[in-house]
């Protein structure tokens, strides 16, 4: 059957005059869709377009900031992944990256909380009044918070982005934008973050095989924020330009202020998983 033949959408039940339904996309059915050949074709198909979307999008998310969320606010979204799509599969690869290396970026161990962060004197508070009101101690309550911690880094994530979403309407408050579209700009931008973040990982990993500390290594762990920071701030000022498109002088003091939250973001969501995870243990 041709797609100039009127035909039955079966989903819509009208009769079509095109190869695809207007109504609801279907395809015209074809006596080829049940040979082997054509089964094969469907299923070569269906992997070339997945794969190629992913690669493209993910292509263009690190050689062209701002691109991805300038496609998608002109309606181009067929030949890339949504903005959820991609940071879903950068957060799943992100994670599985940090279990390969055994290294943690943020669920950051209970022994940690104690002894090694800022804000090690208030999580000591803390810790002792779940304990004690657990009537447990704290090396039975340890393995169960550090699993616990894990499972939130993962699940939790997405906290970073819907509260990063909320600086740049007031950095960019003449623009006059939608949140929709700082959202976007914000799911991108934390989707090429988790895929910097697995080469710090990968760098760290190194560091191990070598008989370093990786990033129990305070100067190794300095070391990668500040990198990572820099390329963040350079970053920023391409897709900013790209998406915003506010004057050279002025972005550079707008990507501060951004690059400086994205910072304060990563550390205030490794303090904020302390209490949740705490308090659902």
């Amino acid at each position: 059957m041709t797609g100039s033949q009127p035909w039955i959408c079966p989903a819509c039940n009208r009769t079509v005059a095109t190869k695809y339904c207007p109504e609801c996309g279907e395809r015209s059915p074809s006596a080829s869709d049940l040979t082997l050949r054509g089964l094969f074709g469907q299923a070569v198909r269906a992997f070339t377009d997945i794969d190629g979307r992913v690669i493209r999008s993910f292509r263009h998310l690190v050689a062209r900031p701002g691109a991805l969320t300038v496609a998608y606010l002109r309606g181009q979204r067929r030949a890339y992944l949504l903005p959820f799509e991609i940071f879903l599969v950068a957060n799943v690869l992100f994670f599985a990256v940090q279990s390969l290396t055994g290294q943690d970026v943020f669920s950051t161990r209970l022994d940690s909380h104690l002894h090694h962060q800022d804000w090690s004197a208030f999580a000591q508070q803390l810790v002792a009044h779940r304990v004690e009101s657990l009537h447990t101690t704290l090396d039975r309550y340890a393995p169960v918070f550090d699993e616990a911690v894990g499972v939130n880094a993962k699940s939790l994530i997405i906290l970073m982005v819907l509260a990063f979403a909320l600086i740049p309407p007031l950095v960019f408050y003449r623009s006059h934008r939608s949140f929709g579209t700082h959202l976007v700009f914000s799911l991108h931008l934390y989707s090429f973050l988790l895929l910097l973040f697995c080469l710090a990982l990968g760098i760290a990993a190194i560091d191990v095989w070598f008989g370093g500390a990786g990033l129990v290594s305070p100067r190794i762990d300095h070391a990668l924020s500040i990198a990572q920071l820099l390329i963040c701030a350079a970053y920023l000022y391409v897709a900013t330009g790209a998406v915003y498109g506010t004057k050279r002088g002025v972005r550079i003091v707008q990507v501060a202020v951004l690059a400086f939250a994205v910072a304060c973001l990563v550390l205030g969501y490794r303090f904020v998983l302390l209490p949740i995870t705490l308090y659902t243990t």
